[in-house]
């Protein structure tokens, strides 16, 4: 998942990472939230961004699941953070594990090119607060997967 609506981005990055959601982002990703629930999703984790905006769109969808999965935040989720890392770390999980991830784009648009296609550089759209599903079927020898669905933010706020 993408983090919410956040305003424009803020020149100094250390003032950046502290920048939040803004009240339409809030609502927006409230109401996706709601959606995630009415779809009977549920995460045994949820795993953010350590970034203001992230946690803050990873906490809302928590606390519309009932209080189950806690956010954890991996610095290997920030905008610079390592792809390989995270998958490392992602490859030590539980298998059958129902997992959200919360971060940026391009970081989770290529990301998830990368999982479906196996060939580096492809990158698919996500818009903020869109929602995908992938199905990882090999950590090894490198990540594998399929994308079950692809959700835009309008057509989950439908639901």
């Amino acid at each position: 998942m993408r983090h919410g609506e956040a305003g424009k981005r803020l020149p100094v990055p250390s003032k950046d990472y502290e920048r939040p959601l803004t009240a339409a982002g809030e609502r927006e990703i409230g109401e996706i939230a709601g959606a995630l629930r009415k779809l009977k999703l549920k995460f045994d984790r949820i795993i953010s961004s350590p970034l203001k905006r992230c946690h803050d769109t990873a906490a809302i969808v928590a606390e519309e699941q009932g209080g189950g999965a806690k956010v954890e935040d991996w610095d290997e989720l920030k905008p610079e953070g390592s792809r390989p890392v995270l998958l490392h770390k992602l490859s030590r999980l539980r298998q059958d594990s129902d997992i959200l991830i919360v971060g940026h784009d391009p970081y989770l648009s290529i990301l998830i090119g990368e999982v479906i296609s196996g060939t580096p550089g492809v990158k698919l759209a996500l818009k903020k607060g869109g929602l995908a599903r992938i199905q990882v079927t090999s950590f090894s020898p490198r990540p594998t997967g399929e994308l079950r669905w692809l959700l835009t933010p309008k057509l989950l706020r439908k639901i």
